[in-house]
């Protein structure tokens, strides 16, 4: 058997060998330490703070820095023209890289010139992303989709963790513009493992005319459907969004955890229970349908919020409530993606450019829902939070559970036999 061809047991539970899916968890780090490490994971945070920054300040340049992972649809349709997926991911993964340094080395981390530099990383860096998406969709089998979601999730998790490590580590033992330089490595560095990405033609040959043509039948074919809406829906709705994920740290004195456990439990050790959850999403059978494990672990997710809602505020109750939530949030990650793909269908010419489209609706739920559980723990204090997650979430999981379950399996469409 040479390496093209399906290994396993065939159909959908079979995997192309030489698409190599589980390395999209290595293609995904360039963006996972530039969104979540720098940005969103903590590192500008604490760097801000040891610069004398204050919360309000902090919160008000990381929500612009993290407005790109929420606009990379306006720009991220190039990334299926011109040259193949795997160098747009290379060129982003490099630029971004370059740019975060010499935002670093300029000293002031809170200057215009120093957060334009950022702000073109951050958007850079979302390159990287629509190129896996593309290419992900590209991929032969169900099986290898899947694995291919949950490798990128856990990736992404466990880079943006290990970023965050490596640079607050540093950041008491070095200068700033070392900090920038290593953090230029750590994110353009793995952007050479594009070189080893599945092998993507270019979108070439075809004249403008022709190809815009078969642009618009793909997008019509993903988006103007009547399937789309459950989709859509399963993009909007409040289930598995990890909305609680940031707000847990405050409610965790009410249950009598100290701060180093609460700088464990919620730092590393929980990035890797995400990260773990999502590696496990690889494990099951591709013959089940995409939005029914995703959403019936949606269910699940909030379920586990309940340990902290009912339970009594110890300590145990805390670990035991937390940790189940973010290995389950790990595992509706991955099938998130995998969501994504089967709504998308196969890449085709513009298949970077839709699964952005189709991405960025799934961060609204993520926006949302921390408001609104904020807005529990504000009104009902420690168990307000997590109840709110558990009741919101779970019924919006299990309504749109109910009709997939009811509805009838249609084939996987193929929306293109052209260039992926």
């Amino acid at each position: 058997m040479n390496q093209t061809e399906l290994v396993g047991m065939g159909g959908e539970d079979a995997v192309v060998a030489s698409e190599r899916p589980w390395i999209f968890g290595l293609l995904v780090a360039p963006s996972a330490v530039v969104a979540n490490g720098i940005i969103q994971g903590g590192v500008l945070s604490f760097l801000l703070s040891q610069h004398g920054v204050g919360s309000g300040r902090q919160s008000e340049l990381i929500t612009v820095l993290a407005l790109p992972t929420m606009l990379y649809f306006l720009w991220s349709p190039i990334t299926d023209f011109l040259v193949k997926r795997r160098t747009w991911l290379l060129i982003g993964g490099v630029s971004a890289g370059l740019l975060m340094y010499l935002a670093f080395a300029r000293g002031d981390l809170t200057s215009t010139s120093t957060l334009v530099m950022m702000f073109a990383g951050a958007c850079c860096s979302q390159l990287v992303i629509s190129s896996c998406g593309g290419m992900m969709g590209a991929l032969r089998s169900e099986k290898s989709k899947r694995i291919a979601g949950s490798f990128y999730q856990g990736g992404s998790l466990g880079f943006g963790a290990a970023a965050v490590s490596v640079l607050v580590g540093l950041s008491s033992r070095t200068g700033q513009r070392m900090l920038g330089l290593v953090a230029a490595v750590l994110i353009a560095l793995p952007a050479l493992f594009a070189l080893f990405a599945p092998e993507q033609e270019e979108m070439l040959g075809a004249a403008f005319g022709e190809t815009m043509r078969e642009i618009w039948v793909e997008f019509k074919a993903t988006f103007f459907r009547w399937e789309a809406l459950p989709y859509t829906l399963c993009m909007l709705f409040p289930m598995a969004s990890g909305g609680a994920v940031g707000l847990l740290t405050g409610v965790a004195q009410k249950y009598g955890v100290n701060g180093d456990h609460v700088a464990w439990i919620n730092g590393l050790g929980g990035a890797l229970m995400m990260m773990a959850g999502s590696l496990a999403g690889a494990k099951i059978p591709a013959r089940l349908s995409a939005p029914v494990v995703y959403l019936s672990l949606g269910v699940v997710n909030a379920a586990t919020l309940g340990i902290l809602w009912l339970g009594p505020l110890l300590p145990g109750t805390y670990y035991l409530g937390v940790l189940s939530y973010l290995f389950t949030v790990g595992t509706c990650y991955a099938f998130f993606t995998a969501v994504v793909l089967e709504f998308m269908g196969d890449s085709g010419k513009s298949g970077s450019g839709r699964y952005s489209i189709i991405n960025s609706l799934g961060n609204v739920p993520v926006l949302y829902m921390i408001r609104l559980d904020g807005w529990g723990a504000d009104k009902w204090g420690a168990r307000g939070l997590s109840g709110t997650e558990c009741v919101v979430g779970g019924l919006g999981g299990a309504l749109l559970l109910g009709y997939f379950l009811m509805r009838k399996q249609k084939p996987q469409r193929s929306i293109s036999a052209g260039a992926s």
